[in-house]
């Protein structure tokens, strides 16, 4: 008696159809149901239907004032410039000091590369609290960053950089959280880097440096552009969590520092107003996917020029 063969694509499908599941069931459903209550309204204590089923018709009610009324608020509009700024503000500071860091991992010898990664990883053993609540007690007085940065100086220079409000003020201001945020996020980008520049061939580095390359001038024009994936992605990992941080802004920011995610949470939990906390957080979401997608889709023709 024959057996039976199992095709061999089934392995294949099952590889490519679980991811798809999985971000199905953990992201696009989550996402529908937070979009269904954005067209929604708020009865006493719970959201409303936006369909009903009477006498035969299916009414459906989409409710567009949550919507509108973000356009029309000043205080949602600075809300989300400002989780943007900060957003950005990080990513630039995560890069200005994961890449030599990257760079430096990569060049090592391959015996110190594991020390040197586990070194990026260690601040993920303890808890994320506890190394934010950590920063609260450096920069208060008494801390011994606090007293470095009074002693050299440096808050008359963050007060002129408009970080401080006042000389010796480090807590509760967008330099605080800052600090904060591109403590918390320096490890996504250097990951990334690193597994880019480690594959780098070096040939190409001698080879510039034959056709009489300077050191600088080939980092520039060699190494940078051929690490720019890894550039990218390090900055996606950074840039999308920070817009809808809250967390951090809560713990070490100030009125300075109003971001996206504490009014979030005011909406849901203070205000009790379910409908315009999901319409909030599907314009967080359009506002970090829609700028991706038009990158991968300019990613995608540049290619496609270049072949």
């Amino acid at each position: 008696m024959s057996k039976m063969r199992i095709p061999k694509l089934r392995g294949a499908q099952w590889v490519i159809g679980l991811p798809y599941l999985w971000l199905l069931v953990f992201f696009a459903l989550p996402f529908l149901i937070v979009l269904r209550i954005s067209f929604s309204e708020m009865d006493a204590v719970r959201v409303a239907d936006i369909w009903s089923y009477v006498d035969g018709t299916l009414s459906l009610k989409l409710r567009l004032a949550n919507y509108l009324f973000l356009g029309e608020d000043d205080l949602y509009i600075r809300a989300y410039l400002s989780s943007l700024r900060f957003a950005a503000m990080t990513t630039a500071g995560c890069l200005f000091i994961g890449y030599p860091f990257a760079y430096f991992m990569a060049r090592s010898s391959p015996r110190r590369q594991p020390l040197l990664m586990m070194l990026v990883m260690l601040p993920f053993w303890t808890s994320f609290l506890l190394r934010v609540y950590a920063w609260k007690g450096l920069l208060s007085e008494g801390g011994w960053v606090y007293g470095l940065i009074r002693a050299t100086g440096l808050d008359h220079l963050l007060q002129a950089l408009h970080l401080i409000e006042t000389p010796g003020m480090l807590m509760n201001t967008p330099f605080s959280l800052l600090i904060g945020m591109v403590y918390t996020y320096l490890p996504f980008m250097i990951l990334p880097l690193y597994a880019n520049l480690s594959k780098m061939d070096m040939r190409l580095l001698e080879a510039a440096a034959d056709l009489g390359a300077s050191p600088w001038v080939a980092f520039w024009r060699v190494t940078v552009p051929l690490s720019r994936a890894g550039i990218v992605a390090g900055s996606m990992l950074v840039f999308i969590p920070c817009v809808g941080e809250y967390v951090t802004p809560e713990l070490l920011g100030g009125p300075q520092s109003l971001m996206i995610g504490r009014v979030l949470w005011d909406e849901f939990f203070g205000n009790n107003d379910w409908p315009l906390a999901s319409a909030i957080a599907v314009v967080v979401i359009l506002l970090v996917i829609l700028p991706m997608a038009i990158f991968n889709k300019v990613q995608e023709q540049a290619k496609e020029r270049s072949a």
